[in-house]
């Protein structure tokens, strides 16, 4: 059974750091790519990040370019997403999701990191609240 299970949300003052882990099973990272994605409520949902494995590609979208470092622990089937110099307009849910990349460019796959249609299996988000 394919799961994905989000951890490591919270409360953090502005300027902090959370790191997020998505745990993943039932697949291996060698055949897929693992994006970070949140949404606030009213609000779409949004890419972040995202990681091809085996050779660590990664993308992230501009907004969190410098603050958020995604990585990936291949022998625990875990996907981190270090968060620094968190602001308030980053509290969201925050969502893992995994996306196939079998026979597909791993280019083809980071440039394509934001299109939520070709991620699969979604994990159940966590909630990350940053106060002023």
């Amino acid at each position: 059974e394919v799961q994905l299970v989000e951890s490591g949300g919270g409360l953090v003052q502005t300027g902090g750091s959370l790191r997020l882990s998505c745990a993943a099973s039932g697949f291996s990272f060698d055949d897929y790519a693992i994006g970070w994605f949140r949404q606030v409520p009213g609000k779409e949902r949004e890419v972040l990040s995202c990681i091809s494995s085996p050779d660590g590609s990664t993308y992230y979208v501009d907004s969190v370019k410098g603050r958020f470092t995604i990585s990936s622990d291949n022998a625990k089937n875990t996907v981190y997403l270090q968060m620094n110099s968190l602001k308030p307009e980053d509290t969201a849910v925050y969502y893992c999701a995994r996306r196939d990349r079998r026979h597909i460019h791993t280019i083809v796959v980071i440039t394509s990191c934001h299109q939520q249609s070709e991620y699969d299996y979604w994990g159940q988000g966590t909630q990350v609240t940053v106060s002023s």
